[in-house]
């Protein structure tokens, strides 16, 4: 069955970035939000995106409101129906993503995919609340979803061969992006790795051996990161790093895991990065960096 009309449930920085790259690939998009605030701020958002890339060239007027048009908003879930593929991208509180699988599966037909974003919590257990374990499946974006070309594409206990193949056929032949294959596990890969990264640069920068702007620059120059640890921290957003490394310092056991006190204490004075304006740098309303 192919995939063309696809459900994105939640419109924060990753749900703007999965909404806007799929109707670039000519996909109709329903994206679900829990109030008309938090909709109009993510249609927003992915106004400004497009108008940048029309700036640099990248877009035309007319391709920007062939997107806009392929995108709908609601505030109801019965508005995912008819879609043959619904990604959840809501914020890492595992209980909230229970409460959302619940509802895309009573609403969508039988041979729907349900997928979450999810970068930390267990796919398995999100499947339990549904009536359709074997359907139920990782689908990790990376920030920037427009520039990165990979989706860990996550089994959980019982997600079955025809879902992967499925969902793997529609990350390489329709989105174009690379699929890797990840069985269930905290963090999973990518997650995993880069938190570790974030967390090391933290305590180097506790320890006084270099300034947050001198690790950045060490890490992008020297080793071609797109950005630095902190950058990347502030895009993350630092509370979604912080959950990250929680859940993973729980799940596994080990010290390395622990987060940084200085994160914590950030993410306790309201800094959480781009999305504020202020995180380990200052950044305006369109998440450039000042």
């Amino acid at each position: 069955m192919n995939i063309r009309k696809v459900g994105v449930v939640g419109l924060g920085t990753m749900g703007q970035g999965i909404a806007e790259m799929l109707a670039s690939k000519g996909l109709e998009v329903i994206m679900i939000e829990r109030s008309q605030e938090r909709l109009e701020h993510g249609v927003q958002m992915i106004e400004i995106s497009l108008d940048k890339q029309i700036e640099k060239w990248a877009l035309t007027q007319t391709e920007k409101k062939l997107m806009m048009n392929r995108m709908e908003t609601s505030l109801d879930y019965e508005k995912l129906a008819d879609c043959e593929l619904v990604i959840e991208t809501i914020s890492e509180d595992l209980d909230s993503k229970k409460l959302v699988f619940e509802a895309i599966d009573r609403i969508c037909g039988p041979e729907a995919i349900l997928a979450s974003n999810t970068s930390t919590l267990s796919l398995t257990e999100l499947a339990s609340v549904t009536g359709r374990p074997d359907r139920v499946i990782g689908t990790h974006f990376i920030y920037p979803v427009f520039k990165i070309d990979l989706v860990e594409i996550v089994r959980g206990l019982k997600t079955s061969d025809e879902t992967f193949l499925r969902t793997k056929h529609f990350v390489e032949e329709v989105i174009q992006k690379k699929g890797v294959m990840v069985f269930e596990s905290p963090g999973f890969v990518t997650t995993r790795l880069i938190c570790l990264l974030i967390n090391e640069a933290l305590h180097v920068l506790e320890e006084g051996v270099a300034t947050a702007e001198d690790i950045d620059n060490a890490m992008r120059i020297g080793y071609s990161f797109h950005h630095g640890p902190f950058e990347m921290c502030d895009r993350f957003g630092l509370d979604s790093v912080l959950a990250a490394l929680e859940r993973m310092f729980r799940e596994y056991g080990e010290l390395k895991y622990r987060p940084s006190i200085v994160l914590k204490k950030m993410v306790r004075a309201g800094q959480l990065g781009a999305k504020t304006g202020s995180g380990f740098f200052k950044y305006d309303m369109d998440g450039d960096r000042i």
